[in-house]
């Protein structure tokens, strides 16, 4: 299995810290992320990224996760890699997630409480809201059919690029870009991402990591509400949450110039105010 990867760096000086992308379901790192390690890397941050088995440039069949585990494993093992080499060992290490990405995020956390320096959370998969939690016959009906027929697109979904982003002209852009999945979600994915969400929602009070998190107000894919609850029940000493009346959930690409400026602007404060008192 080949899995692609991608970094930005700041020209001509030591970086301040590292960045890791995690990218949200169905999209990849060098294309759609891009606007985002462009602005932290002029900000002065070394910003690495991975497209996940099935996703954008990396081997597997498009769109298909597997296993979600495997997917944490996988970043795990090439973020250290990074990590571990002599010129980064003494720098800070941050996580950003985009969407789904925020549960890749929560999950890298968990499983080592103590390696990660902070995260960005935007917009984060991290929490089902209660009206949309399926009955548990549901569930169990669609665990055993995704063994069965796992790669099949059956999942009913509305177009998603409509609802995540604002700007029509970055709606285009994805819609023209053959890396990113746009086909109906495939059962077996449709049944981790389900149980990422429960695992980590059965699990916000063991995050304990330093965070900042950034919503739209108007998010129409995941609920501002579920940041609020990782907010409110998250053991961190050191966490933020910054909620932006009527933005969308692309709030780092799909929203008007100005409107991401300010993501942003709040964004790279955080970043520099931690790695300012290391």
């Amino acid at each position: 299995m080949t899995l692609f990867t991608c970094q930005w760096r700041p020209s001509n000086y030591e970086p301040k810290a590292l960045i890791f992308l995690c990218h949200g379901y169905a999209m990849e790192c060098s294309i759609s992320m891009r606007g985002t390690g462009t602005r932290l890397a002029h900000a002065g941050f070394a910003v690495h990224g991975m497209d996940y088995e099935g996703h954008g440039k990396s081997s597997g069949l498009q769109g298909y996760i597997a296993s979600f585990n495997d997917i944490v494993v996988d970043c795990s093992e090439y973020f250290a890699s990074v990590c571990e080499k002599v010129e980064y060992k003494k720098q800070r290490r941050f996580l950003l997630g985009e969407s789904m990405g925020g549960a890749v995020v929560l999950m890298l956390h968990r499983k080592e409480p103590t390696y990660w320096d902070g995260a960005i959370l935007v917009a984060p998969m991290c929490k089902i809201v209660e009206d949309m939690k399926p009955h548990p016959i549901v569930i169990s009906i669609l665990s055993k059919l995704s063994n069965v027929i796992p790669t099949w697109r059956i999942i009913p979904n509305e177009d998603i690029i409509d609802r995540a982003i604002k700007s029509e002209e970055w709606r285009e852009e994805v819609r023209n870009n053959h890396y990113c999945y746009k086909g109906k979600p495939r059962l077996k994915t449709g049944y981790e991402l389900f149980m990422a969400s429960l695992d980590i929602e059965n699990n916000l009070d063991k995050v304990t990591l330093p965070f900042i998190i950034v919503h739209g107000g108007g998010d129409a894919v995941t609920d501002p509400s579920v940041s609020e609850a990782l907010y409110t029940l998250a053991e961190s000493k050191d966490k933020t949450l910054k909620l932006y009346p009527g933005m969308c959930h692309a709030l780092t690409s799909g929203e008007p110039k100005e409107n991401i400026d300010i993501v942003f602007s709040d964004i790279i404060r955080w970043l520099n105010e931690r790695v300012s008192t290391s």
